[in-house]
């Protein structure tokens, strides 16, 4: 199971009717956000969740709209009493930027461990989920975050019969431990069939609509993508300032082939999406305007 937040659909700057794009994500009793603007933890109190099982902070780049709320949670963070350590991860300069924002918040009770991203691709693994970071192209170094739940195949007793296993490890290596025993080691794989089909969400904004997006979100449950303007003449606009159309995000999802799309991170010149979602589901269909605090809970397959 994986529940997800789009905790506000903004751009640049927050409105009264309108925050900042963040998006927060729970799984296996931990939280994973994606960026933390002005904001962000209203926002999150407002849905009703808690800050305090955030293990991991991700930022897509370090314009203000995407982090200038962070010493505001992080305080938050300490007021809850935390004591485990939380996970920065983001572009090159991660560091110094959030220990420059860290001045109005030095005395924190838990330590922070920065992952700076050097590659065009890389997978963090957590505990029962990983985090696939993947460049994309903003007028600044910045990245986009898939977030996976993979799924181990089911138990195949034929299988574990053939491998000889001894009956008293079947359900240890069914959980995925790693046996070594009677001068033998005992892996998973050797008590389950193939791996079943897990969870993925795939987040992106502040970007022109590169290849590297439609890859990483390939077959997504959820696609989340930036639509900055949605409005007829804008496009010269979006290229200049390296972001996208509502359009350009519906022609990503289409080529990914997603199960459905979110657009977010809107211009504060646009009013209201909805009038020109008509255009966009002409290219793909399954394309909803994102809202703040919209939400979704994604199970796995029966099978």
């Amino acid at each position: 199971m994986l529940d997800i937040c789009l905790l506000g659909t903004g751009g640049m700057m927050p409105l009264p009717y309108r925050r900042l794009t963040s998006l927060m994500a729970r799984c296996n009793g931990s939280s994973v956000l994606i960026d933390c603007g002005e904001g962000t933890q209203v926002a999150i109190k407002e849905k009703g969740w808690s800050v305090k099982p955030v293990d991991v902070i991700c930022f897509t780049h370090y314009h203000a709209d995407h982090i200038s709320g962070l010493p505001g949670l992080l305080l938050t963070l300490g007021n809850a009493e935390r004591k485990e350590p939380v996970l920065m991860v983001g572009p090159r300069g991660l560091e110094r930027v959030v220990n420059a924002l860290r001045i109005i918040a030095p005395d924190l009770p838990f330590p922070i461990q920065f992952l700076e991203l050097s590659e065009n691709s890389q997978t963090i693994p957590m505990d029962g989920y990983e985090i696939e970071a993947f460049r994309v192209q903003h007028n600044i170094a910045c990245y986009g975050y898939s977030i996976k739940v993979n799924r181990a195949g089911k138990f195949d007793v034929e299988k574990a019969k053939a491998n000889q296993i001894p009956m008293p490890y079947w359900s240890r290596l069914q959980k995925g431990e790693t046996i070594e025993a009677d001068g033998r080691i005992y892996t998973p794989d050797m008590v389950l069939g193939e791996t079943r089909k897990g969870l993925k969400v795939t987040y992106c904004t502040d970007s022109r609509p590169v290849a590297s997006i439609s890859e990483h979100a390939k077959e997504a449950d959820l696609f989340i993508c930036e639509g900055m303007y949605g409005e007829e003449g804008k496009e010269k606009k979006a290229r200049e300032y390296k972001h996208m159309t509502f359009y350009e995000a519906a022609h990503l999802a289409k080529t990914a082939g997603v199960k459905e799309m979110w657009l977010t991170h809107y211009s504060p010149s646009l009013v209201r999406p909805e009038p020109y979602m008509g255009k966009v589901k002409e290219i793909f269909p399954a394309a909803k305007p994102g809202k703040d605090g919209k939400s979704i809970t994604l199970l796995f397959e029966n099978d």
